[in-house]
């Protein structure tokens, strides 16, 4: 499970505290949770994501990321190859603008993120589950593409809006808890 550092008006990033949060909560006993932070830097998230691949072997990787246009918790269907102008924290964005030279334009998340929203959804929480196709050709678009061409696409993504606005640490925690649960099943 992977949260991104503080970056641009971030200066709290709600992807890594909602990613904190979750681990407080676990994810039961049969459960091996490994967590991260990773740093919004286009060359880190090129060596960190397949070195986190090849030390652990998951069943799933989960990237949370924060949207400072999100109002709901947002499950992304996909990532995307090219596209990538935003400078991140060290003031880089890859040349190629893209993220793996000759890879396809867009890789499928293989979890049914339409059940996994509806099933969250129907739990009753406190918070809404909403799902999208575009994860905003940043570096959290760019982190998921990674992954999901590391992985075969055995990863996720999911976006939280800035804290407060309108939930809090314990209901994105929450969230992040029954949405991973979900997909795990």
């Amino acid at each position: 499970l992977a949260g991104f550092g503080p970056f641009g008006e971030h200066a709290v990033n709600a992807s890594w505290i909602a990613v904190q949060e979750l681990e407080k909560l676990g994810l039961g006993a049969d459960v091996e949770l490994h967590v991260y932070e990773v740093p919004v830097e286009y060359q880190t998230v090129q060596r960190l994501i397949p070195a986190l691949w090849k030390k652990h072997s998951p069943q799933l990787v989960v990237h949370v990321g924060v949207s400072g246009m999100a109002t709901t918790v947002t499950l992304e269907k996909c990532g995307h190859n090219v596209g990538y102008k935003g400078l991140d924290n060290c003031r880089f964005c890859p040349g190629s603008q893209c993220c793996v030279e000759g890879g396809p334009e867009c890789i499928d998340s293989i979890i049914d993120m339409d059940t996994v929203c509806r099933r969250v959804s129907a739990l009753g929480l406190d918070v809404t589950v909403t799902i999208s196709k575009d994860a905003g050709r940043y570096l959290c678009d760019f982190t998921y593409y990674t992954s999901l061409y590391q992985s075969r696409g055995r990863s996720a993504f999911v976006h939280v809006p800035p804290l407060g606005k309108p939930y809090s640490a314990q209901q994105l925690g929450r969230a992040l808890q029954a949405i991973i649960e979900e997909m795990l099943d």
